[in-house]
């Protein structure tokens, strides 16, 4: 068995890796780390887990949790991570983190877009980019994976083919994408309150927004060239759910048939990206609660523009799940292993 420790485990991103970990026949759950309820029993802050998991909560013990665990996801908050990780990879730890202090390969990128000094730039060079289907190579021999945020993997995923494949032209990609209130965190903050949310639709951080830091990042790698574009988050009223609607400019005259020709040959072997027949387009409730990224796609003849539609559940696929796809394949077991469900829809 798979010995794991979590660390922040009662945020909305941690507590749903916890009830993944529950279900996989590979893992024993050996500590979860919680600084807001330590010494509570796991079943009184969240009871759906009595009978489920008989655990106590636990301050942080750097030196036990890196002897009782093969594996540590850490779901801290951007900055905290930073400060732990380097004590846990000098007990030789193996971790997960769900922050952004480790998805860069710039400290300077980082610094620039979380307005903060970077107090351990050099594991940047060990650090892996935890997007398994496209480093899953580079993540089966990491000892530090950088788990990517939700917008960053429905955007990403949405425009890699069209990017490897020298489909579109690299300047001018735009992403609208459009989030479910768990992506802000289990915060009470007002803007997130029901009323707040419920019924009401609104853009944030335009042009502003740190995703878009690591959305370029990769599309760069990918592309081979620098990628500019422009990322526009927006809060719905759903708890659950990314939908990012993306549109790039074709290099060449193609029909939707057979731009989604060249989407399925890519991601022919990715068990969790599912691309949609032509005239088909994915929806929210078509992947929550699942690891699924689904993608569909429309070409304007008109403007010589693709738009590409995907969704994921932002705290699966776009948390948790990837994470637990990431320990699957550290540990070589098959990347669907306890994250192979199919989606809520109700």
């Amino acid at each position: 068995m798979i010995k794991v420790s979590v660390l922040g485990a009662t945020g909305y991103a941690g507590i749903e890796l916890v009830r993944l970990l529950t279900g996989h026949p590979a893992v024993a759950v050996t500590r979860l780390v919680s600084k807001s309820y330590a010494g509570q029993p796991l079943a009184r802050v969240y009871p759906g887990f009595k009978n489920v998991l008989d655990i106590t909560l636990e301050p942080l013990d750097v030196e036990s949790a890196a002897a009782d665990s093969d594996v540590i996801f850490t779901a801290l908050p951007h900055g905290a991570s930073k400060e732990i990780i380097p004590l846990l990879l000098g007990k030789n730890a193996r971790v997960i983190d769900f922050s952004g202090d480790y998805r860069y390969n710039s400290a300077e990128v980082y610094e620039k877009w979380y307005g903060q000094p970077h107090s351990s730039p050099e594991l940047l060079k060990q650090s892996v980019y935890g997007l398994c289907e496209l480093h899953r190579e580079e993540i089966a021999r990491a000892r530090l994976v950088g788990n990517p945020g939700c917008y960053t993997t429905c955007s990403i995923l949405a425009l890699a083919p069209l990017l490897a494949k020298k489909m579109i032209r690299a300047d001018g990609v735009i992403i609208d994408a459009k989030s479910g209130v768990t992506g802000a965190g289990r915060t009470a903050a007002l803007d997130y309150s029901f009323c707040e949310c419920t019924e009401n639709t609104r853009a944030y951080k335009i042009a502003a927004h740190r995703h878009t830091s690591e959305i370029e990042q990769e599309l760069s790698l990918l592309a081979g060239e620098e990628i500019v574009l422009s990322f526009t988050p927006h809060l719905i009223p759903l708890k659950r759910g990314i939908l990012a609607t993306c549109y790039a400019d074709l290099t060449a005259p193609r029909t939707a048939g057979e731009v989604l020709a060249v989407f399925k040959e890519y991601y022919k072997d990715e068990y969790f990206i599912r691309v949609y027949d032509e005239g088909d387009l994915p929806e929210t409730n078509h992947v929550a609660g699942s690891n699924f990224v689904d993608i569909g796609l429309a070409v304007d003849a008109r403007l010589n523009r693709v738009i590409v539609v995907a969704c994921l559940d932002n705290i699966i696929k776009g948390a948790a799940g990837q994470a637990v796809q990431s320990m699957n394949i550290m540990f070589g077991l098959p990347e669907t292993t306890g994250i192979g469900n199919a989606a809520f829809y109700l």
